[in-house]
Order: C-alpha cells, then structure tokens, then sequence
C-alpha cells in the first residue's frame, strides 16, 4: 500500500521550499532530552532560518541504537508520550524525525512527520541491516510502503539509512512523483565513507532524477561514532551543499521547486549555528 499526499496544482513561479538539516547528537535512552532537543532545534530553525521543514536523523528520538531498549515494554509508552507532546508543541515547521513505532505486533524503524500540531506521515524503513555493527533485525520488521507527502505544496519522499543504498526505495518513491527525497541517517563513520556516501548519492540522484537530502547522526556510542557530514544532491547528480563533519549545527539549503526541486547554491556556516546549547550532548 502506498501512502500519498495531495499535490497542489501548478504555480506560475516555482514553490519555494526552505529545510534545515539538524545534524546533532542524541543521547541513547534520554527519550525526553532528545524532545527537548528536537523542540529547541525546531524553535531556532524557525526563528533563525524561517524553515518549512526541518530533518532529523535516524532514530533521534531514542538515540542510535537504542538496541535492547526497544524490548523493554516502557520503552513504547514513553516513545508515545514524546510524539503526543511534539504535536502539542505546534511548532512552526514541518519536522521528520526518527523514532521506533508499532503497528500491531510489529515494531518498526520509521521516520514520522509532524505539521501543524498533527502526525501528518509516517514510514518504515524497508532495508534493516544486519551485518558488521548492524542487528537491526533483531527488533524491527521490514516496512513495505513508499510513501510521498505535501509539504508546503511539494510532493517529498521519505527514505531512512540504508534504504538509499539498495534498490526500490528511491525508485519507488520518484516514480510515485516525488520531486524531493529526505533521507534520516545514523551512518557511522569509517575512513573513505564520505566519499562512498557521495559516490552513491550522486547516482541516485542522477538516475531518478530527484533532489537528496541526506542528513546524519552526529556524535558517538560505545564504539561507534557518527560523524554528521550532511549534504544535499540536485537531481542532476551534482552536490550542493556539505555540512561539517563532526560538528553540530542547523544547516539551511533551499530549493526552487518547478519541474523539478532545484537546491539554490548558498555557502554553510561557517560556524555551526547551534552552538552553544544546552541540551546538546556529547
């Protein structure tokens, strides 16, 4: 089953469309910390940046990877309470988080959307590894859906980590008209990953003809470290925009949304533009 929004009809000049990649480190287990977080991340995008949407990455609510965590039954009404107060915080941009969700037995890996006070979309990640530092199957069933939504009158895909890297996700999503893919991810950090995280994106891109946002989990976890390095690709497969790695920070890009959704090139901070903060940890 596919998951779609309504697309709005055509504009004389393209939509514009401003999103902000909160490239941050969440603390496994602090489920309200990571809210708070979240929250203030969302205030400053909107404030500072004036965004339409912001991007988290891969599982921020609970912090990556929560692992055992997701077998403890508390675990689930505490995930339910963050996302009832995000809505009720209202907040001004759309927000794509990452949180873990059950839908009957099954619990999955998804990516949830909150707009105007409400859980407008949400997605399952498709592709759950299982190798190396990867036990995803040991906790999350395998999603099945794509899933494309109108946000501020574009029609966006959703993809989570390792979707990107196979086949079907992408594909499915742009064949279903999306123009513009988020993408959550808590890739951790080996050397030359940059430059394979590129060399895909940049084929992604180019084949389905469809702008990326790939935004990544910054920060460490027992023998992981997650190095951040968000960037933004063009639909013709060449990269816009690179934030720091192992830095946090709100990186804004905007894009020009007509036949396609077009990043418009603009220089990063220099500086990360959520330092200092209080709930940042590290």
């Amino acid at each position: 089953m596919s998951v779609s929004g309504s697309v709005s009809s055509p504009q004389l000049s393209p939509k514009k469309l401003r999103v902000v990649m909160a490239q941050l480190d969440f603390l496994v287990g602090d489920i309200p910390g990571n809210t708070d977080l979240i929250i203030e991340a969302t205030q400053r995008a909107a404030t500072e940046h004036e965004a339409d949407v912001v991007v988290f990455p891969e599982l921020c609510l609970t912090g990556y990877p929560p692992e055992d965590l997701l077998l403890r039954p508390s675990l689930e009404v505490r995930v339910f309470e963050a996302l009832e107060r995000l809505q009720k915080e209202n907040l001004a941009p759309a927000i794509v988080i990452g949180a873990p969700l059950r839908e009957g037995a099954l619990l999955y890996n998804a990516a949830v959307v909150i707009d105007a006070g409400a859980m407008t979309g949400r997605y399952f990640k498709r592709f759950p590894p299982n190798y190396q530092v990867f036990d995803e199957k040991r906790y999350f069933a395998e999603g099945r859906d794509v899933v494309t939504l109108d946000i501020r009158g574009v029609p966006v895909g959703i993809t989570v980590c390792e979707d990107i890297w196979k086949d079907g996700p992408v594909e499915e999503a742009a064949a279903a008209g999306a123009k513009l893919i988020l993408n959550l991810n808590a890739s951790p950090y080996d050397i030359d990953k940059q430059a394979r995280r590129k060399a895909l994106l940049e084929r992604k891109s180019r084949e389905n003809q469809v702008s990326i946002v790939y935004v990544n989990l910054v920060g460490g976890q027992d023998e992981l470290v997650f190095d951040g390095g968000s960037m933004v690709f063009d639909h013709s497969g060449q990269i816009s925009c690179e934030a720091p790695q192992f830095s946090n920070g709100l990186f804004p890009v905007d894009f020009l949304c007509e036949h396609h959704c077009q990043p418009v090139s603009q220089p990063l901070p220099a500086e990360p533009s959520l330092e200092p903060m209080s709930t940042v940890h590290w």
